[in-house]
């Protein structure tokens, strides 16, 4: 079984060396696919350097910085393993947790898997009360679209059966990612677990990019996606094989 970790990285020579470090040493087959959306602070040189040292990297390179959505959907393009999570290149999601993230896949009882920040007992980082209004009111917007009940449908970790994140066509090239995917799910009918994780939030001084504007856009996104995506049935379920239903931990 082998998971491919999607990792777009702008401008992260902060945390890059640590995170890549991290993911590479989760017990799993990992495959790690780290698309530079045209860094200009060294984090291409780093990356050429990892890339050197670990042969489960694999380092594309986009022409300038086209935003997240474009690197992620050049990314999954190259993905060859069984499942696909995306993974920040910083450090407020842990790789650990992998293994918690995909046990609905392995076990056939899921097409995608979101890692929420606000389900169960882990840590998380205390920071920005109106981050959190704005999550939650455009979790609740999702959700009455959708008729899905999700509880963090902004959050990074999201892990889908390759062919199905595969199979969608990624149309946005930045923030507006996460409604977009959202909406493409649900309306596909497709199988949506949630598993609680950990957060360790990053201040914009730490280097955290988002902004009120990617809310109005993650608005928009929710709507047009909710409007014009037409509901459908595409991937047929996977069904557990003896060799691949547990997680090793």
């Amino acid at each position: 079984m082998k998971l491919s970790v999607v990792m777009p990285v702008y401008n992260e020579r902060s945390t890059l060396r640590e995170v890549v470090l991290k993911v590479l040493s989760v017990a799993m087959e990992i495959e790690l696919i780290c698309v530079d959306d045209g860094s200009g602070d060294g984090s291409r040189e780093i990356l050429a350097e990892l890339q050197s040292e670990h042969p489960q990297i694999q380092v594309i390179l986009q022409p300038h910085n086209m935003g997240k959505g474009a690197a992620l959907r050049r990314g999954i393009q190259e993905a060859t393993g069984d499942y696909v999570i995306i993974q920040d290149a910083d450090l407020e999601y842990d790789p650990a947790e992998y293994p918690l993230m995909i046990e609905p896949l392995v076990q056939g009882k899921a097409d995608v898997v979101f890692g929420s920040r606000f389900l169960g007992s882990a840590p998380h980082r205390v920071l920005y009360f109106w981050h959190s209004v704005g999550n939650r009111a455009l979790t609740l917007l999702s959700n009455c679209l959708t008729n899905i009940n999700l509880s963090d449908m902004e959050t990074c970790y999201k892990v889908f059966r390759r062919e199905v994140i595969q199979s969608i066509p990624i149309e946005e090239n930045r923030f507006g990612f996460e409604p977009e995917i959202t909406v493409k799910v649900a309306r596909r009918k497709l199988r949506i677990y949630e598993v609680g994780i950990s957060y360790w939030g990053r201040t914009y001084e730490e280097g955290k990019k988002i902004g009120w504007k990617d809310g109005v856009r993650a608005l928009y996104c929710l709507l047009k996606y909710s409007i014009k995506e037409p509901r459908t049935r595409t991937v047929a379920p996977a069904v557990p094989t003896p060799e691949n239903s547990s997680v090793s931990r």
